[in-house]
């Protein structure tokens, strides 16, 4: 009797400290999910079953005859613990569920509903224990409870065998599976030993206390097992956080020893005054320092030669993504790679002048959230920003992010290096090939344009004498009219070939209302004819641009009968402006069928036209024309109702003339 005595208060002590080592581990680790929630509450209906049961046990053993108060203290929180551990059983997995994506939406409002609906109306049953003046049954309390309560209990328990029967089903690898495997027979053998526990007291009245223990001991075991997996595989993304798990450890094992001094102190107290034995066991550690140094210099090389190797892992992909040279894809894949590696809720890498500063860190689930310095060569060179899906980041991932933050300069200049040399080599070869472009556009423009001149000229004097018979004058005006579009083709392709010169390098200026004035005027004929509006928006009269006037005179007349040919009969095109304090914008918007996406992806590219008798060199001359001058052009379409586009060039205004 006196051996189950103690090996009952064990279990208690450890079912005490156990789901309150839970209860500490997800304090401190603070993560915005609903299901560490229910789970620290089903951990404290733990502690307080456990613990007031313990209170219970040593107040026996130290007074002999408890105080009444003490004992019903004691009864109320042991009761409230039990009586909701069998909801939260089933809350638990119902939210673990739904964060496996298994159920979701009115399924888990019927799940909830189905864990809390007993509890609520099986309330008189624990009113009635509560208020019981009957001796307190702590050795068997769920008989106060009463069966229905059992009933309840052992039903939950089954519940959560159901779904940790599915979980294993659907476990994403090996170790969860062989988890919930385990995790499953614990609690098919919990519900069976409840079963038999409830059933012998049907047919023989009392407790039986081994059985208790037996329940008890198979109570703990998801507890223990949980620290293991979280510990092997970081179950639940807990195991990040490592250095918490470590500290609480340390904290309880602390406790623990202070809990040893004070009993040691009373079972030694008729040999030795209490004081001098609390001080020789309080010292007593000092003994092991030596040794649990060298233990502690061992692991921390083991640990320092892990984090290299980490590190290692970690830093090889990223430099093999690098060596493909597009930045852009290598912020992106180390980013996702530094969070799948590291187990954080998200990571963002920028560098100075290499990233979109408007990027925001989604902060809506919560998490810490630490910023490490980039730098090269002691110079700030961009930050890293990590977020951690609990309380704070574990020293060993704070440490692996540090060491990362001085490889990641590095890869990164190789991958600027790398795309600077592929982008000087498809420059280069684009040049080659618009080099033999102009040069053939130039003879073909040359060898014809004189011919045709000589064409248009015999046939404008025939069309002026008034022998030519009347059938022949509609056709030889038609004949005209394919040559002046010839000749238009022709001057493009002229225009396209003929290098410019940058506007810094001459001082050129030029006010762009005035140029888009003349161009309107003289483009207006060929809106009429096509049933065209082309119309001027309010300018402001005057507005110098960093341009000369034929230069700004090619940009708008390829963009307004550009968009004259988009639209229909009946269409419109607007001319806007917008003078800034450094650019002039203008805008030239049509009421057209809009672009693609596939066609924006190719319509500043030379030669390309969705037009049947287009040459594609319009935009290419235009954006040919806007890098000579340092401007931009921005495309919008469609603009509204999916219909639409509007070109934006902006160009730089000129430098103000010294007043004399």
């Amino acid at each position: 009797m006196r051996w189950s005595l103690y090996l009952r208060l064990v279990v208690l002590t450890a079912g005490t400290l156990l789901p309150f080592f839970w209860m500490m581990v997800i304090l401190g680790h603070r993560r915005q999910r609903n299901f560490e929630r229910v789970f620290f509450f089903l951990c404290l209906a733990l502690t307080c079953f456990f613990g007031s049961s313990l209170l219970a046990l040593n107040a026996e053993l130290y007074y002999g005859t408890p105080a009444q108060g003490l004992l019903r203290f004691a009864w109320t929180f042991l009761c409230l613990g039990l009586w909701f551990i069998p909801s939260l059983v089933v809350h638990v997995h119902s939210e673990y569920a739904s964060v496996r994506g298994l159920i979701t939406g009115t399924r888990k409002t019927a799940w909830l509903m189905c864990a809390w609906a007993p509890a609520i109306l099986l309330a008189p049953f624990l009113i009635g224990a509560l208020r019981s003046s009957e001796a307190l049954p702590f050795y068997s309390p769920s008989e106060r409870l009463g069966m229905p309560f059992e009933l309840w209990l052992v039903l939950g328990l089954g519940l959560g065998t159901y779904w940790q029967w599915r979980f294993k089903r659907t476990a994403p690898d090996a170790e969860q599976r062989d988890f919930h495997k385990d995790l499953q027979w614990n609690l098919v053998a919990l519900t069976s030993l409840l079963i038999v526990t409830f059933g012998f007291r049907l047919f023989y009245i009392g407790a039986d206390i081994w059985g208790s223990l037996i329940v008890m001991l198979f109570a703990l075991l998801p507890l223990v097992g949980l620290i293991t997996q979280v510990q092997r595989f970081n179950f639940l993304q807990i195991g990040s956080q490592s250095n918490l798990v470590y500290a609480v450890f340390l904290v309880f094992l602390a406790l623990l020893y202070l809990s040893f001094v004070r009993r040691a102190s009373l079972w030694l107290q008729p040999y030795l005054p209490p004081e001098a034995t609390a001080a020789l066991l309080l010292f007593l550690p000092v003994v092991f320092l030596e040794p649990l140094q060298r233990v502690m210099r061992r692991l921390l090389r083991q640990t320092a030669q892990k984090e290299v190797d980490r590190a290692q892992k970690l830093t090889g992909p990223i430099n093999e993504v690098a060596r493909l040279g597009d930045v852009g894809k290598l912020r992106q894949f180390s980013e996702h790679w530094i969070k799948e590696q590291l187990q954080l809720a998200e990571v963002r890498v920028e560098l100075d002048g290499a990233g979109d500063s408007r990027r925001t860190t989604d902060r809506s689930n919560g998490g810490a959230i630490e910023t490490f310095d980039i730098s090269r060569g002691g110079q700030h060179a961009g930050y890293l920003q990590a977020r951690a899906h609990g309380a704070m980041i574990s020293g060993e991932t704070f440490v692996a992010l540090e060491f990362l933050c001085e490889q990641l300069p590095a890869a990164f200049d190789l991958c600027r290096l790398i795309e600077e040399k592929l982008q000087l080599e498809r420059e280069l070869a684009e040049r080659e090939r618009m080099a033999l472009v102009g040069q053939m556009a130039a003879s073909i423009s040359h060898n014809l344009k004189n011919p045709l001149g000589s064409i248009k000229t015999i046939l404008q004097v025939q069309m002026e004498s008034a022998e030519l018979p009347a059938a022949l004058r509609g056709e030889t005006q038609m004949v005209l009219d394919e040559i002046n579009r010839l000749s238009a083709k022709l001057n493009q392709l002229l225009q396209f070939s003929r290098p410019g010169v940058r506007p810094s390098n001459k001082g050129d200026r030029c006010n762009v209302v005035s140029v888009a004035v003349s161009v309107a005027e003289v483009l207006c004929r060929e809106a009429d004819s096509s049933g065209v509006s082309l119309e001027l928006a309010e300018h402001p009269g005057v507005c110098e641009v960093a341009a000369s006037a034929e230069a700004v005179n090619d940009i708008l007349s390829n963009l307004i009968l550009n968009g004259i040919e988009a639209v229909g009969r009946s269409g419109h095109v607007t001319i806007g402006f917008h003078c800034g304090a450094h650019a002039c914008t203008v805008a030239v918007e049509d009421d057209g069928p809009g672009l693609t996406p596939a066609m924006r992806e190719k319509i500043l590219q030379p030669f390309f036209t969705t037009k049947p008798r287009g040459t594609g060199l319009g935009l290419a001359i235009v954006t040919r024309r806007l890098e000579e001058l340092g401007g931009k052009l921005e495309i919008d379409s469609p603009v509204s109702d999916n219909h639409g586009t509007r070109f934006r060039v902006t160009l730089p205004l000129a430098a103000k003339e010294p007043q004399s």
